[in-house]
């Protein structure tokens, strides 16, 4: 059994997907070296990531298919569902050996699984940019935590870039307990303390908290529920639209809010 080992990023895939190739070997297993288990009986390949080796197999990847090919592969692998490198391997490895475009051939079951999901990376990325709701602190600093299903953080960076480009802000994972921070000028990941945030609910302590933002959510609570018709409720169509795995970070589902707050 042949076991690639990568440092559990993107370019640290597609390095060891070059090496396969360069290798002539057909990995059984690539896996991230947080997820290794050692196995006395598998013949190992340690891989160091090379920005190199990573450009050679992405440019190919573009010529044979195109940038939207691309960005399909990158969604998947943020899936980070189990074996997910080797369905992209054999994804990558069909585009590169079938003259003609693979994306649509769905007889193949790399192509399938790779489209699936994709696009379940995709709908949980546009869910985080529909159902945010920043908290303003006392830096300044409006904060916004979520709890994805996937690891789709990276793919909301330039959105919020763009549409909150005056205004500092935080967007943190905390299934995965990473995010970035806009300054005005740049974008860096970041970790965060659990004395600055209660990862269970998403929110900022209250000595870090902006005294408006109290005031805020208040006012938009009490929206919330004026505009709220009890009698035309239809809890199975609103769970449909908003999972209720992301109702902890809202206000407007903080049903003890109206109590701590006056």
């Amino acid at each position: 059994m042949n076991i690639f080992i990568y440092d559990h990023t993107f370019e640290g895939l597609i390095t060891a997907i070059h090496d396969a190739f360069d290798l002539s070997i057909k990995p059984d297993k690539i896996v991230s070296v947080k997820s290794f288990q050692d196995d006395l009986f598998a013949t190992k390949h340690y891989i160091s990531t090379n920005s190199d080796k990573f450009d050679t197999i992405w440019n190919r990847v573009k010529e044979k298919s195109n940038e939207q090919n691309c960005q399909r592969i990158f969604k998947a692998y943020l899936s980070e569902v189990p074996d997910i490198e080797i369905i992209i391997y054999d994804y990558i490895k069909l585009i590169l050996e079938t003259p003609y475009n693979v994306e649509v051939n769905f007889s193949e079951d790399s192509v399938i699984k790779l489209n699936n999901l994709q696009k379940k990376v995709g709908t949980e990325a546009q869910r985080v940019l529909m159902f945010v709701r920043f908290q303003k602190t006392v830096d300044d600093i409006y904060y916004a935590s979520f709890d994805p299903k996937y690891n789709v953080i990276p793919l909301t960076v330039n959105h919020f870039r763009n549409r909150f480009a005056d205004q500092k802000w935080v967007i943190f994972d905390t299934r995965r307990k990473f995010g970035y921070y806009y300054d005005l000028e740049n974008v860096r990941e970041i970790t965060i303390g659990k004395q600055k945030v209660d990862f269970a609910s998403g929110k900022v302590n209250k000595d870090v908290m902006h005294v408006s933002e109290k005031l805020f959510q208040k006012l938009w609570k009490s929206y919330y529920d004026t505009i709220n018709i009890k009698e035309r409720k239809n809890m199975k169509v609103h769970m449909q639209f908003l999972p209720k795995r992301f109702w902890k970070f809202l206000p407007e589902k903080d049903f003890k809010m109206k109590y701590e707050l006056n």
